[in-house]
């Protein structure tokens, strides 16, 4: 039960008997539930600090032992019992938040949590990243787990960009509800029912449960586009790419080498197609290290680059965050002097198997290592490559201890907070982007950075697109594209 509410700027702290609830409204109107001394920050979802709080949102006492913030777009009102009702100005009620239930282990270590919501009967799911299945999100069960999609499928399988992140549409309102918390979890979604004639409604209700990590949302209110801007205001506005990458693209050449790109080209004239890009194939023969865009594969880089932007046609090449393990590769051998790659507990190297055989992965949660890594693009940027798109970026590591990824037990840096993999998985291609947009700022200032990842997390938008591939070429693969791009485009 509640024992007392401390108000504070934006909102206050209400203090139950084995809780907490820290609530702040921001001055665009969103709402911060934190549960257990959660704050805002750190964050990787945020574009910055946390927005400075409403000051005429005030915590004050409600009926029945509550207590409520009554803000400009929103009204948050918080029950004796821990439940947290999100309403309109006007009193409806858009979000019933029930009370949180914890699991701790007896050893110590991540608590397990789980949270039950409940929207209205008319109410209709979106979001949760880019899934083939939507954009509008049918009653199921759905893992928040960056997965490797499957070559030649529909893509309708994991998503290779998962994020907590829900668009509720209802007649009542809109409203988007953020989970900051990356850990692994499923989300368990049952649409409501009206009544007919003399019967109840049904509510619709939502159910997260997350294997660790902190309970702490952001909850946006109003029209569609307002709910949108709130949420742009906190996680960022995307960044904006050149021209060029606006065109039209060719991916998957340079298997062939440089005639074959040239035979691309030439194809593409014949036929009136239009071509503004060409992406350069990761597996072409001469990659086998990462960054490595010359080589056998693409000889005389440069100049096919500078042959084909006179025709308007750039090339963009592919980079994965696995590198080679074996001595003598560059990028290896300045890495491990730098003591730049994931660790396990007892302080070894972590290793997987990648493209090219045993590999080692960078800690691009680690500011200092995504500098390094940052600088990497100097050189591909020197051979004529005007735009990069990121492959196998959840991290994929093709190992035998279940799923394709590094083991739960890796070490990362989590930008100070220290932590396993089990917490960085999910933002690993984030960090990996921002990696590259900050170093393509730096190393060309005066060229926008193009940047297209394969996965991503909430915030991903500030530092480039994520691409909605591999789907089949036909027409349920079109619609599973155009799902996955909708889908993320209401994430942000």
């Amino acid at each position: 039960a509640v024992r007392e509410g401390v108000p504070g700027p934006g909102g206050g702290i209400v203090r139950f008997a084995r809780s907490e609830l820290r609530v702040l409204v921001a001055g665009s109107g969103a709402v911060f539930l934190g549960w257990d001394g959660a704050g805002p920050e750190p964050s990787y979802a945020l574009a910055g600090p946390c927005p400075e709080p409403d000051p005429r949102a005030v915590l004050e006492p409600d009926t029945d032992g509550g207590w409520r913030v009554v803000a400009e777009r929103v009204t948050v009102a918080v029950s004796r019992q821990g439940a947290v009702d999100v309403l309109t100005p006007g009193g409806v009620l858009l979000r019933r938040e029930l009370p949180p239930r914890w699991w701790e282990p007896a050893g110590g270590g991540p608590a397990r949590w789980m949270q039950r919501s409940e929207v209205a009967a008319d109410a209709r799911f979106f979001g949760l990243g880019g899934r083939a299945p939507g954009p509008r999100l049918r009653s199921g069960r759905y893992r928040l787990w960056n997965t490797g999609p499957r070559p030649g499928g529909t893509g309708d399988g994991p998503p290779p960009c998962t994020m907590p992140v829900q668009v509720v549409v209802a007649d009542a309102g809109t409203h988007l509800v953020f989970h900051d918390n990356p850990w692994d979890g499923t989300v368990t979604l049952l649409e409501g029912e009206e009544g007919r004639g003399s019967g109840h409604d049904r509510p619709g209700t939502s159910e997260l449960r997350m294997a660790g990590g902190p309970l702490r949302c952001w909850v946006m209110a109003g029209t569609p586009a307002r709910v949108l801007l709130a949420w742009a205001s906190l996680s960022g506005a995307p960044a904006v790419p050149p021209g060029w990458a606006f065109g039209h693209h060719h991916a998957g050449a340079g298997a062939g080498g440089a005639d074959e790109v040239r035979r691309i080209v030439a194809g593409h004239r014949e036929h009136g197609l239009p071509l503004d890009a060409v992406h350069l194939d990761p597996g072409r023969p001469g990659a086998r290290e990462v960054f490595t865009v010359g080589g056998d594969g693409v000889p005389a880089l440069p100049e096919l680059a500078d042959e084909l932007r006179q025709d308007g046609v750039r090339l963009v090449s592919a980079v994965r965050p696995a590198v080679g393990a074996g001595p003598g590769g560059s990028v290896h051998d300045r890495g491990a002097s730098g003591d730049v790659f994931v660790r396990d507990a007892a302080g070894a190297v972590v290793r997987g198997v990648g493209a090219a055989g045993e590999t080692v992965f960078p800690d691009l949660t680690d500011a200092r290592v995504r500098a390094w890594w940052g600088g990497l693009y100097a050189e591909p940027l020197a051979l004529g490559c005007a735009g990069f798109w990121h492959e196998e970026d959840e991290p994929t590591s093709f190992t035998a201890f279940g799923e394709r990824t590094l083991p739960r037990s890796a070490r990362h840096a989590l930008d100070g907070a220290g932590g396993d993999h089990r917490e960085a998985h999910n933002v690993y291609a984030l960090c990996m982007a921002r990696a590259a947009y900050e170093g393509l700022r730096r190393l060309a200032p005066d060229e926008r950075p193009c940047v297209v990842s394969r996965s991503g997390w909430a915030g991903q938008q500030r530092y480039g697109g994520i691409r909605s591939g591999p789907v089949a070429a036909d027409w349920p693969g079109l619609r599973a594209s155009l799902a996955v791009v909708l889908g993320l485009g209401l994430c942000g």
